[in-house]
């Protein structure tokens, strides 16, 4: 029996209903956020939303106002917002026990097992999982731990445009200069190498080529990295899918060198892509996985790495974290897993993934300024020519977008590519409806006229 409800029934509504926004509630609490929060709040300063309650692939705001969300919490709620399969789960565990630290559970070896029967590859049936803290962050922190103790070396690679979090160890993998500033040194004998697309002219040979020779030139400058840290698919680079062949590059490479092969799949997990992981798309299986996200089911945070058994070298406290045990997280996981499995989401996502980036295809041959549109499954990306300031008008399309009832983001290493990473969950008449926006949102942007 299909585990229900049916993704029909999981929303407010299946359009938009805005009136003007900001309205005066959302006013409000953004002013007071201003004056008690933090200066590093980022969001409510492109899309002035307060935000009283969601369901499925809709949010209401302060005000009463109900948007589409194009955009998920960044890729958190695959299956929606307050998903009733998943919260009953998750309410019924929040009455009995919600912290754990690493004792065993029903739910954690579970989920565990889950994890094990969706990995990609031979890590399926031969993996280890751990949990460490609760953020994506935290899970490429204990690769970057896990990498080192297996090799015994310190050096590390990660990629142009990548974004693997903003702790101290995945700062450096990080590429974005921006997130850096103020804060050298960061971890020594760390290098990036170009990420082969179209987009920025880089081929895959190129770009292995590079990858080979900070292994094995032996003037190099720097130690021989314990791992290759990347992005099966680049998430705030700009949605940027690698050309074929690259990611088979990096296996053998790493192969070669004794080093470990982590794909980050923090972004890309669980169904985002219409695989269980990205990996699944390109035919390569890492040593190890870094995900976080969409993994709670509900939004609640837990990060966690899934490796091949043979790097399974830690003792006791190799690696730890206090929230390590966060039950009801587990529980989600767990119940996203078997509702996205039962109700067909992946091939759903696939399909309608295909539907969206056929669209903006079609509008490309009238709107000149789209220079490029990629993604896999329900992770899609259209890039923008730069104009005046490099992420102006991505921005005026996402204010649009906003104004008239949907909620899109940005990505790209200039800011001019239109991210949209909408739940799994989203409807037919949903889809229609938020790209009928979206496209007059372009149309409109390019020529105000």
């Amino acid at each position: 029996m299909t585990i229900g409800p049916p993704i029909e029934e999981l929303h407010f509504s299946e359009e938009p209903d805005v009136n003007t926004v900001p309205g005066p509630n959302s006013e409000r609490l953004i002013e007071r956020q201003k004056q008690i929060d933090s200066s590093a709040v980022a969001y409510p300063n492109r899309v002035p939303i307060a935000l009283k309650d969601a369901k499925g692939a809709t949010v209401r705001d302060a005000d009463g106002n109900v948007f589409l969300d194009f955009f998920a919490g960044i890729g958190v709620l695959n299956v929606g917002h307050a998903n009733p399969y998943v919260l009953e789960g998750v309410h019924e565990q929040l009455d009995r026990y919600t912290h754990t630290v690493d004792f065993p559970t029903e739910a954690r070896l579970d989920l565990i097992d889950k994890l094990d029967s969706i990995a990609p590859g031979n890590l399926s049936g031969n993996s280890r999982v751990i949990f460490g803290g609760p953020s994506g962050s935290d899970a490429i922190e204990g690769s970057i731990k896990l990498a080192k103790h297996n090799t015994g070396r310190h050096g590390m690679l990660g990629f142009e445009g990548a974004y693997h979090g903003t702790t101290s160890g995945a700062l450096t993998l990080t590429a974005a200069k921006k997130y850096k500033a103020g804060y050298a040194p960061l971890l020594p004998d760390t290098v990036h190498a170009p990420y082969p697309a179209p987009s920025n002219d880089v081929g895959v040979e190129e770009a292995l080529d590079a990858v080979a020779r900070k292994f094995e030139d032996p003037y190099g400058g720097h130690e021989t990295p314990a791992g290759i840290w990347v992005e099966p698919i680049q998430g705030e680079g700009g949605v940027v899918v690698p050309q074929n062949g690259f990611l088979k590059g990096l296996r053998d490479v790493a192969d070669d060198n004794d080093a470990m092969l982590i794909f980050d799949e923090v972004q890309t997990g669980i169904g985002r892509t219409g695989k269980w992981f990205a990996a699944d798309h390109f035919g390569v299986t890492p040593d190890a996985i870094t995900m976080a996200k969409s993994l709670g089911g509900s939004g609640l945070p837990i990060g966690a790495m899934m490796y091949h058994e043979k790097f399974d070298t830690w003792g006791p406290g190799g690696h730890v974290g206090t929230f390590r045990g966060n039950v009801p997280a587990m529980v989600g996981g767990i119940r996203a897993i078997e509702y996205i499995e039962e109700n067909g989401l992946l091939e759903r996502a696939q399909t309608l993934g295909e539907q969206i980036r056929d669209r903006f295809d079609e509008l490309a041959e009238d709107v000149t300024e789209i220079t490029d549109v990629r993604g896999r499954g329900l992770f899609v990306g259209v890039e923008f020519r730069a104009r005046g300031d490099s992420g102006e008008l991505v921005e005026e399309i996402q204010r649009r977008c906003y104004e008239n009832g949907v909620l899109v983001w940005s990505a790209g290493r200039g800011g001019n590519v239109l991210r949209m990473i909408p739940p799994l969950v989203i409807t037919d008449r949903q889809t229609e409806v938020a790209m009928n926006v979206i496209c007059e949102a372009i149309r409109s942007a390019v020529d105000p006229q």
